[in-house]
């Protein structure tokens, strides 16, 4: 476990003021805090006795999450203070982006989390401003983009929170956009998230708020709110956070992360049947912690093995194997997203496998129908008309999102069946019928209908 982090400023003092005093409130924080020190008696049922860090949600434990959140963020180190138990705790941290996240001991840290955040006060010298977490607390996906492009001190603020988290939060007094005030004693009606954009400053008021027996986060924060404009950045509307205490807490904390796994541009079909399902296979894998590309190449079997059986006439399996697929095809992006690992390479190799399994359970219902004694060019022309429709929808909306056109509203599309989701609702409902024809048919003219709204979307758009 190190005892030291480099800090990652230019090693030349004059560099480094020179940088402070060009930059001081223009770059966002490059460098992260994490405070991973403390115990918690009431979470003892889940913990174990063990460190509240290394509890597991959605496979990662609660400080890989917070160091792989800020890393995917675009923060280019890390530093965890650990203090309960800090041997597991830094075992942990020591396999997390070696080179980019260490660990630091924090000697007082049963005084309190401002004594953690004293221990970090070597490590980040020289930078202007640096963003701290706190490892018990869990953010959803975009919670914290707001305070990231922040380039002066800031503390991301709960708005609106319900009654449970005022009565447990630390209390926010907010006046024109700035933090004039925090504690748990305040009739205010936001609360703190736990996160924050700090200025060097803060170790100053650290010390002052210890001399006043305040060894607290919020005590550091009061003070430094005192003499610098601390900014309030929102949580967005759409986020969620939550600080985890309790077992309770901790139960909220799963279902919030299942929910968080839905999009919000699902059709019905997702939302309603494959959503429900995915998302709970995928929080019962995520402790086996695999690779999202692999649970992609094995769902396109699947995906393959029912058009196989479309193929041969077996509509019943063919049918459920269909639908199955479907669900299936939510899993290895929500694992990848439980594992803070969604990116460009995962979403390519995803698109091209969903469109290898479309095409492949398409021409099995067009060899089932021909099978069916159904006339050879109407079958081969509807199979065709279904195949490109599928495709040129799905192709438009990704060359729209491409070029960073407005978007159409998918889930009014979502309706109109003509998602993949509804698309392969629509074989699974034919095969069981034994209608491969009319299935065709209906993929045809759903897709079409989706590939001319979201042509009609962009094109009236650009007017």
């Amino acid at each position: 476990m190190s005892e030291a982090f480099e800090p990652f400023s230019e090693q030349d003092p004059a560099a480094q003021e020179g940088r402070r005093a060009a930059a001081r409130t223009i770059e966002p924080p490059r460098v992260g805090v994490v405070l991973a020190a403390g115990r918690s008696e009431r979470l003892h049922r889940v913990t174990g006795g063990g460190s509240k860090a290394l509890v597991r949600l959605g496979g990662l434990t609660f400080v890989e999450r917070a160091v792989r959140m800020l890393l995917s963020k675009g923060v280019e180190k890390v530093l965890v203070v650990v203090g309960y138990h800090a041997g597991p705790v830094a075992a942990v941290v020591g396999r997390l982006a070696p080179g980019r996240v260490q660990a630091v001991h924090a000697e007082g840290w049963e005084a309190g989390n401002g004594a953690s955040l004293a221990a970090a006060e070597q490590a980040v010298k020289g930078e202007d401003l640096f963003v701290l977490l706190t490892a018990d607390h869990v953010f959803g996906e975009s919670a914290l983009d707001g305070l990231l492009r922040a380039n002066r001190p800031s503390v991301l603020v709960d708005e609106h929170p319900d009654a449970a988290v005022w009565d447990e939060g630390t209390r926010v007094r907010v006046e024109n956009g700035r933090a004039l005030a925090f504690g748990k004693q305040l009739d205010e009606p936001a609360v703190d998230c736990g996160a924050f954009v700090f200025p060097q400053e803060i170790f100053d008021a650290q010390r002052r708020a210890a001399d006043r027996d305040d060894a607290s986060l919020a005590g550091a924060v009061s003070i430094l709110s005192e003499e610098t404009a601390v900014e309030t950045v929102a949580l967005p509307a759409r986020s969620w956070w939550i600080d985890v205490d309790t077992p309770e807490d901790f139960a909220t904390a799963r279902r919030l992360t299942r929910r968080s796994l839905s999009k919000e541009s699902d059709g019905p079909v997702s939302r309603y049947l494959n959503r429900p399902i995915s998302t709970r296979i995928s929080i019962a894998l995520a402790p086996l912690r695999l690779p999202p590309d692999l649970l992609s190449m094995v769902f396109l079997l699947v995906g393959v093995a029912a058009g196989w059986l479309l193929a041969i006439g077996n509509g019943i399996a063919g049918g459920i194997l269909t639908q199955v697929a479907s669900v299936l095809d939510g899993v290895d992006g929500e694992t990848a997203r439980l594992q803070l690992r969604a990116g460009p390479h995962g979403a390519m190799l995803d698109g091209v496998l969903d469109r290898l399994v479309d095409t492949a359970i398409l021409a099995g219902m067009g060899v089932w129908a021909l099978s069916e004694g159904s006339s050879a060019r109407s079958v081969v022309l509807l199979t065709a008309a279904a195949i490109t429709g599928a495709l040129l929808s799905m192709a438009s909306k990704d060359r729209a999102a491409s070029l960073a056109l407005p978007p159409a509203p998918e889930r009014p599309i979502g309706y109109t069946l003509g998602g993949r989701d509804g698309r392969l609702l629509i074989v699974t409902v034919a095969a069981v019928l034994g209608a491969p024809f009319v299935g065709l048919a209906l993929v045809a003219v759903t897709a079409a209908i989706a590939l001319a709204i979201r042509l009609v979307f962009v094109l009236r758009s650009g007017l």
